[in-house]
């Protein structure tokens, strides 16, 4: 992605707020006199919140000079250590030769669960990127801010712009025009380099490459963008609290001014936070919970972040996040029978799609909550 396609995106959040919030003039007014008639009722503080329909840049907006205390966390960047001078993400080349690319990603995926993808640009031509654009009346567009807001502890300074390309194909329609043909070649794009990164991870296990694809794990994605405002207290919040990804893959984009870090845990069991830093030209790929578990723990799920930057700017990602397609009640996911020996047993047991998805969104946005649910 360009800068361009970052400005789209902020452009659609814009957009977004009239088309799908409609009532965002009366944003400032309902917040305060909410806060003013409930000052200890966090439920209707996220309330009055939430029924302004403008999310967090509707504060921003609004002139707020303190972050309401909905977005405040308890000490937010307490807990680990941040990664010390010479520490950073490993970085996998695609022109590299194949065998040299599935190690590298292997090796990634295994020690860090997080790597950067570079010369990824040539996977999709452009006549082949023009046969995926489509129309459908499913839907699929939708705008929001903090999908867990009334069920985490505390909010995150962020909204979020949600596209569901797949199983069913989103309402085209739906994405503004002056966006719409970037964000479908995004999604094309960002699936081809999908296709390759899970055809060396495969190849990285000793499997045929084809393995996850044939599993249906580019079938099921969401393009989801998040929109971080500046913000008033950056010490007091978070963009987002450390989780890990309830997906195969992620393919992430981000703009230059940067937030993401990767908790990385050392040989010597010393973990910190490891910033990730925007590199130009570059793609994030981590591990998600799935891969940890049909990869029976070989590859890795860690956690991740967004702390607020100290840029006077918005922060700009586009994530696509990777699932199976096939969703049917008879249809079982867990750890890749080809991995499973007498000397290497299952760890985790076998569940349907439906259940999975289910106990992720019952969940709080914690880490490893998923991943330790079904374990064996």
């Amino acid at each position: 992605m360009d800068a361009r396609l970052y400005n789209h995106f902020k452009s659609w959040f814009i957009w977004a707020a009239q088309q799908f919030r409609h009532q965002a003039g009366e944003a400032a007014t309902m917040a305060s006199s909410a806060a003013a008639a409930a000052a200890t009722d966090r439920a209707a503080l996220v309330k009055a919140f939430d029924e302004t329909r403008t999310g967090v840049r509707g504060l921003v907006e609004s002139g707020v000079s303190a972050v309401p205390d909905i977005f405040r966390h308890p000490d937010p960047y307490a807990s680990v250590p941040l990664a010390p001078p010479g520490v950073s993400i490993p970085v996998v080349d695609l022109s590299l030769p194949a065998p040299l690319a599935a190690e590298a990603a292997a090796g990634a995926a295994r020690e860090w669960g997080f790597f950067y993808l570079v010369n990824h640009h040539d996977l999709l031509p452009a006549a082949e990127r023009a046969a995926h654009y489509g129309r459908s009346v499913d839907g699929g567009v939708d705008y929001f801010s903090n999908f867990d807001l009334y069920r985490s502890g505390a909010a995150s300074w962020r909204d979020t712009i949600e596209v569901t390309f797949g199983p069913s194909r989103p309402d085209t329609g739906r994405i503004p025009a002056a966006c719409r043909a970037e964000v479908v070649g995004w999604d094309a794009h960002a699936t081809a380099v999908a296709r390759a990164v899970m055809a060396l991870l495969c190849e990285g296990l000793g499997l045929r490459g084809e393995t996850l694809e044939e599993a249906s794990c580019l079938e099921g994605r969401v393009m989801v963008c998040h929109y971080y405002p500046v913000c008033p207290e950056p010490e007091r919040t978070m963009g987002i609290v450390p989780h890990t990804d309830p997906v195969v893959l992620t393919i992430l984009a981000q703009d230059g001014v940067g937030g993401l870090q990767v908790k990385h845990t050392n040989e010597d069991g010393e973990s910190y936070w490891v910033d990730a830093k925007p590199v130009p030209g570059a793609l994030m790929i981590n591990v998600g919970d799935l891969l940890q578990i049909m990869s029976n723990d070989k590859y890795k799920s860690v956690e991740h972040r967004v702390v607020m930057n100290s840029h006077e700017e918005a922060r700009v990602s586009s994530a696509i996040f990777y699932n199976p397609g096939k969703r049917g009640d008879s249809v079982f996911y867990g750890p890749l029978p080809e991995l499973v020996t007498s000397e290497n047993p299952p760890k985790y047991r076998n569940f349907t799609m439906p259940e999975f998805l289910g106990t992720f969104f019952k969940r709080e946005l914690a880490s490893n909550a998923l991943i330790e649910h079904f374990k064996i």
